[in-house]
């Protein structure tokens, strides 16, 4: 009976050390939080266990894939309220000896985690996690009073005197939307989401939900032809590159939509080389798939210029060389203070900024920020560095 009471919160455990040592993105997170990779200490995450169950089933997970057995680990509701529970307890226990590397290379490789399940708010907050201990001075690492980066800096400097009520530490409304996920395994999903087309209204009524912001994050992802190269086109698929704005509230709570730049094809040859110009418009693509992804928290004075552009953009023409999907993503990117060194590639007959030499940018680390690159939260598969 003992036993059968403890296994859910076990497994939380050893999906917990399974998520750090499996996660594709932790071959850039040096580059990212600025410390070699080292071995998680799992007795960190196993003392309130019984002897008996501490260790050895955790040891065993080591060389599992986090992405290949996603749902075998995360489909039960039972499994994924038992680990959300312990991300909370962590969460609000960071004055704690316990908050140093190792704590920050959990909450990546967590951010990581919930990127790849579309999970974007969640995901930055775990990112977020990583940029309290960056910001800390040595001499205050293991103190509990923090400044917000780039989020509110010049906006509202929010002190957290208690990580407890921290408005972006991990909360019950994050369990909610995590354990409640009708499908939260979807990254086993090959089936690719079709797009569809929303407004710009529509993208800005998302975020008039009359509550007060506390911070706001945008996401850049690409989505390459052919996933780790530099490939411009394979037959007619050509890629995506799109965005994700996040606002979070004062109510612990949070809004978010992702959307790209689209050719409405106003005849068979649209937006192809023979007829690179014609009618754009806007497509939800919250269930869109990438294959690399750069996101940052921002002031709200760049969040609302990312919005003026999103309003420039309607109704604009779209052109295969000149202003296409990437073009957008890219400026909106650099509204934001980051972006890549290179993003151009040729093809028959134009050329221009294009989702595969974008994602081979991102891969091969030659991103930019404004500030300092340890602010870029950085994910892609670990794979594709060998393609």
């Amino acid at each position: 009976m003992i036993s059968l009471r403890i296994s859910p919160l076990f497994r939380a455990f050893a999906i917990i050390a399974f998520i750090f040592y499996g996660l594709p993105g932790h071959a850039q997170l040096s580059a990212a939080v600025h410390y070699e990779p080292k071995l998680l200490d799992t007795a960190e995450f196993s003392t309130s266990l019984p002897d008996e169950n501490r260790s050895p089933t955790v040891t065993t997970m080591n060389n599992a894939n986090l992405l290949e057995n996603m749902e075998t680990h995360l489909s039960s509701r039972q499994e994924r309220k038992a680990l959300m529970a312990y991300l909370i307890n962590i969460s609000a226990d960071n004055n704690q000896i316990n908050y140093n590397q190792s704590r920050v290379r959990l909450y990546y490789g967590l951010a990581n985690m919930f990127a790849r399940l579309r999970m974007y708010p969640l995901a930055m907050k775990c990112f977020f996690k990583t940029l309290q201990y960056k910001d800390k001075p040595e001499s205050e690492r293991e103190t509990k009073s923090v400044e917000i980066t780039d989020s509110l800096r010049n906006n509202i400097k929010l002190e957290l005197p208690d990580y407890k009520n921290a408005y972006l530490d991990l909360n019950t409304q994050d369990d909610s939307v995590f354990v409640n996920e009708p499908d939260p395994a979807g990254l086993n999903d090959k089936r690719e989401i079709k797009s569809k087309a929303i407004t710009y209204d529509r993208i800005i009524n998302t975020f008039n939900d009359g509550k007060k912001a506390v911070a706001y994050a945008l996401l850049f992802h690409v989505k390459q032809p052919v996933p780790g190269k530099g490939k411009v086109f394979k037959l007619s698929n050509t890629g995506h590159t799109f965005i994700t704005l996040i606002k979070y509230n004062t109510d612990s709570t949070s809004v978010s939509i992702s959307f790209g730049f689209y050719p409405h094809k106003d005849n068979l040859f649209s937006a192809t080389p023979w007829d690179p110009s014609c009618s754009g418009t806007f497509k939800n693509d919250n269930g869109h798939k990438w294959d690399e992804v750069m996101g940052k928290f921002i002031s709200k004075k760049r969040f609302d210029n990312i919005l003026r552009l999103t309003k420039d953009y309607d109704g604009l023409e779209y052109h295969l060389s000149k202003n296409n999907c990437t073009d957008f993503a890219l400026k909106a990117a650099g509204y934001a203070g980051f972006g890549v060194s290179n993003a151009s590639g040729s093809w028959p007959l134009g050329h221009g900024n294009n989702p595969a030499t974008t994602g081979q940018s991102i891969i091969k680390g030659e991103t930019y920020d404004a500030n300092d690159k340890a602010n870029l939260f950085i994910d892609f598969d670990k794979k594709l560095i060998k393609n």
